[in-house]
């Protein structure tokens, strides 16, 4: 899910949909408005899920979407491989996660960690 939002009401810290993925802001930067045009504003930011550093140049009164991003806990229900299955706390929902082979090692069946969920998208909250 997502809101619209303008530009100039970006905060570093926040969230902001670019190329479809969600991502948190680190940076941004608004010039002086010209003679002939808007103020613009450089948003340099890092996808949530993929860690891909983008940026985007703006006209600040610009409309642009805001990922509703969620913490979430969820109870480990078993560990196979890379493969993770979990389950909601909250509404009971089971799914599972693929993850690197150092992280899975950490990780034991019955516990409970956090999890970032946001536009469909899931990833344990480190």
């Amino acid at each position: 899910m997502k809101e619209q939002t303008e530009v100039g009401k970006l905060k570093e810290g926040r969230y902001v949909v670019v190329e479809d993925e969600p991502c948190k802001i680190l940076g941004i930067a608004i010039s002086k408005p010209g003679k002939h045009g808007a103020a613009k504003s450089r948003i340099d930011v890092v996808g949530i899920f993929d860690g891909v550093k983008r940026s985007i140049v703006q006209p600040v009164t610009a409309k642009t979407y805001i990922p509703i991003v969620e913490r979430k806990s969820a109870q480990i229900i078993s560990i196979s491989g890379n493969n993770v299955q979990l389950m909601d706390v909250k509404d009971f929902e089971m799914f599972e996660l693929t993850l690197p082979e150092d992280e899975v090692a950490k990780l034991e069946a019955g516990t409970e960690i956090p999890y970032i969920s946001s536009m469909g998208k899931r990833k344990l909250d480190n």
